[in-house]
């Protein structure tokens, strides 16, 4: 039976090896690339629409109801799941092919650690300003240097410090060549393996499907120091919401949740949108290249 990434890897992560992590990164980045390659955007990047094949042991990307190419403008309302959004988009700049690429990047760390990103954080304004500040989901111990490096160039707050699709394909094929020999990973993927028991032992239930959002006046993006990263990290694992940035107050209204304004217009605001409520239609598919093996 077919099965999305999310699920595929929380059946079988304790079995992958890292040179099957590395062909999964692959199998996207080709069909990402394929896209890309007719000047469209995906937009909506995560592990729930990135499928797998039986029929060809392959996985490909779907639902591209919201692709657009990179001539359209984007609408006030974002479609997307919270953890996969770039920090651009959230700050109110347009889709462009590296906003892809930054989802590239979470789905890189959720192949790495076999949980969705952020699985310790509710979906809400406090995770959006973090994200917006530069927190990025914690590295997971054991997981080679090269994919870290690459991971974090395809997550840096600066859209044009992210390499481009065909950059990140020649990349990723350096690291699966060069970790040919599964035996070099064999005491990390161990540690691996110990990090997604503590993340499953932490977790809240959280709901990844992608909304609507809209995101109003949020700071240009950063890239977080490593002191304000293991903060963030060090309260979430002891299931404490901390703010990096500046703290507002939360108030619920009618099928939208707003942050609640202080003095004036301009303070940040993110609204939580119910899908019934746009009048949009919206065509999944699945866009899917094989890669042969290397």
């Amino acid at each position: 039976m077919d099965a999305n990434l999310r699920d595929y890897l929380q059946q079988n992560h304790d079995q992958l090896t890292w040179k099957e992590r590395f062909q999964i990164v692959i199998d996207i980045i080709v069909s990402l690339e394929s896209i890309h390659n007719e000047n469209i955007i995906h937009k909506n990047l995560h592990s729930g629409n990135i499928l797998y094949k039986q029929i060809n042991q392959r996985f490909g990307i779907s639902d591209l109801g919201f692709c657009v190419p990179d001539s359209n403008k984007s609408s006030k309302n974002i479609y997307g799941n919270l953890p996969y959004i770039a920090p651009e988009v959230i700050a109110g700049r347009e889709y462009t092919f590296k906003s892809d690429i930054y989802s590239i990047a979470m789905l890189m760390w959720e192949i790495s650690s076999g949980q969705p990103p952020f699985i310790n954080n509710e979906h809400d304004y406090d995770l959006t300003i973090n994200i917006i500040n530069g927190i990025r989901p914690r590295i997971v111990s054991g997981t080679p240097p090269e994919y870290i490096s690459l991971m974090k160039q395809c997550w840096d707050a600066h859209p044009l410090k992210r390499p481009d699709i065909k950059t990140l394909y020649s990349k990723i094929k350096e690291i699966y060549k060069l970790y040919q020999d599964d035996q070099k990973l064999s005491n990390e993927l161990l540690e691996t393996n110990n990090f997604l028991e503590v993340y499953k032992a932490n977790s809240l239930e959280i709901n990844y499907t992608s909304k609507f959002h809209r995101f109003e006046n949020f700071p240009v993006p950063r890239n977080a120091i490593d002191e304000e990263q293991e903060v963030f990290h060090s309260k979430s694992a002891k299931g404490v919401s901390i703010k990096i940035g500046n703290i507002f107050k939360v108030r619920k209204i009618t099928k939208i949740f707003k942050r609640q304004q202080t003095k004036n217009d301009s303070q940040p605001q993110v609204y939580y949108i119910d899908k019934d409520e746009i009048d949009e239609i919206y065509n999944p598919g699945l866009y899917l290249k094989v890669q042969d093996q290397f």
